[in-house]
């Protein structure tokens, strides 16, 4: 492997990594009511986001690049209800879940280590022009995916006790010492309201 080449892998590992390390630390701390319980009209949420995000990892990583993950996940079976990967019921334990979440991407992080970028696999439902990606394109799409549902758990977690910030370690916001948050949402709800029809 050329250097620049090892230089773009390690970029998009990189990438991936920052982004599902921060969607897991927006689980830390919480109950198991606040975890799983739905936050917007379509159910998301942020025990379910952690599961739907390991699965499609694995099944990119995995069965695209046919290095099949061992554990079974029934919730992705062509007979499974829809959405069956974006929730936990009662009965699947948070624990089992982070288990997933670390055996499912060490499993990833074997894959993409193992084969050079220009490697390529099978993602049957894609468009049949893009159905043979490369494991560089593979680790872009999945990179996008990831940040995608990082930025749900932001938005949920917020929601659910104030908690913001980018990543453990950085929020990427001003403290409540050099800034005052009510303040600011007083003036940006003021803005809203000059738009405000039916007021």
């Amino acid at each position: 492997m050329s250097e620049a080449t090892s230089s773009h892998k390690d970029d998009l590992v990189g990438y991936l990594v920052s982004a599902r390390e921060a969607l897991l630390w927006k689980t830390e701390g919480l109950s198991e009511y606040d975890l799983r319980r739905p936050l917007t009209p379509t159910s998301t949420n942020l025990l379910g986001l952690v599961k739907h995000v390991v699965s499609m990892g694995v099944t990119y990583f995995g069965t695209c690049l046919d290095r099949p993950f061992e554990v079974p996940m029934p919730w992705l079976d062509d007979d499974a209800e829809p959405n069956a990967d974006l929730w936990v019921p009662a009965g699947q334990t948070r624990a089992e879940i982070l288990d997933l979440w670390h055996r499912g991407w060490a499993h990833c992080d074997a894959t993409i280590a193992t084969l050079p970028l220009d490697a390529t696999g099978t993602v049957p439902w894609w468009p049949p022009a893009g159905r043979h990606p490369t494991l560089h394109r593979l680790l872009a799409h999945v990179n996008a995916e990831v940040t995608r549902h990082a930025g749900h758990a932001d938005i949920l977690r917020e929601l659910i006790d104030g908690r913001a910030g980018l990543r453990n370690g950085m929020t990427n916001l001003p403290s409540q010492d050099e800034f005052d948050w009510d303040a600011h949402h007083v003036r940006v709800q003021a803005a809203a309201d000059r738009f405000n029809d039916s007021r």
